[in-house]
């Protein structure tokens, strides 16, 4: 049996290791797949914008100075999704790391919703990555090793008014995490959750330029500023490394302290 501290492997190093990072076209998805492949893994990103995953791709190789290949697909297409991953794995000899980060926003009371609309939000939300870590795993289990990772929200664990769906979605997606922490624990396999706050994403670049609502990030994060996306690289690589191998069914969340004040 092998450990962190037995192994060869400099810490937080993922040489050797084959990651796919969902929604990693932009925003923490890039941030997450740019700080893996800097750490040595090689790395495939996905998006449903050809054009702007192309781009990413480019950018994140020149940063890390080795190839990182583009995975075009909508995570809600199961039968792509499948196809993708199991393309990946044949390519590549195998598949370590799946990050879980596609998310689709529709923040309305709950009124407002039709049965259709609610059902989309948690396909893209929940269904999608519990169907994308069905099939991740099944390729992890065939090497004992593997790391799922799902990147849930601080919605998850309290709520703003008016974002029911959302707010349901991101708390299932905990649920699941926590669920395959339990069935894949003997195959090598961890799995975890990163949990955002309020990041300076390019999604929420019309919050961040909003003064009043600043006013509120500062009352509300103790830190007192919004996260910078870069601030996300660092959990993805820590939850992917086998200085995690001991971590299975945790939430690390990263806010600011958001979540824990009063």
């Amino acid at each position: 049996m092998t450990d962190a501290a037995s192994s060869p492997r400099p810490p937080f190093r993922l040489d050797g290791r084959v990651a796919l990072v969902t929604g990693a076209g932009r925003g923490l998805g890039f941030e997450m797949a740019k700080a893996l492949a800097l750490a040595g893994a090689r790395v495939a990103i996905n998006g449903r914008d050809a054009a702007r995953l192309d781009d990413a791709a480019a950018r994140i190789t020149e940063a890390a100075r080795h190839p990182v290949r583009a995975l075009p697909f909508d995570v809600a297409d199961m039968a792509a999704g499948r196809e993708a991953i199991a393309g990946l794995a044949r390519d590549e000899g195998r598949l370590d790391i799946l990050v879980n980060n596609v998310g689709a926003r529709d923040r309305r009371p709950l009124s407002d919703f039709t049965p259709t609309e609610a059902e989309r939000l948690i396909a893209t939300d929940l269904l999608a990555p519990m169907m994308l870590a069905r099939e991740a795993a099944a390729h992890m289990a065939a090497h004992r090793h593997g790391r799922l990772i799902t990147v849930t929200s601080i919605a998850g664990h309290v709520a703003n008014r008016h974002d029911p769906v959302y707010t349901a979605a991101k708390a299932g997606l905990t649920g699941l995490m926590r669920a395959l922490a339990v069935d894949h624990a003997r195959e090598g396999i961890t799995s975890n959750a990163i949990a955002p706050g309020m990041f300076a994403t390019e999604t929420n670049e019309g919050l961040v330029r909003d003064a009043r609502f600043s006013e509120f990030v500062d009352i509300r994060v103790p830190v007192g500023r919004w996260g910078r996306p870069h601030e996300i690289g660092a959990a993805a690589v820590f939850l992917a490394s086998d200085e995690a191998s001991f971590v299975n069914g945790h939430v690390l969340t990263v806010d600011g302290g958001q979540t824990v004040r009063m």
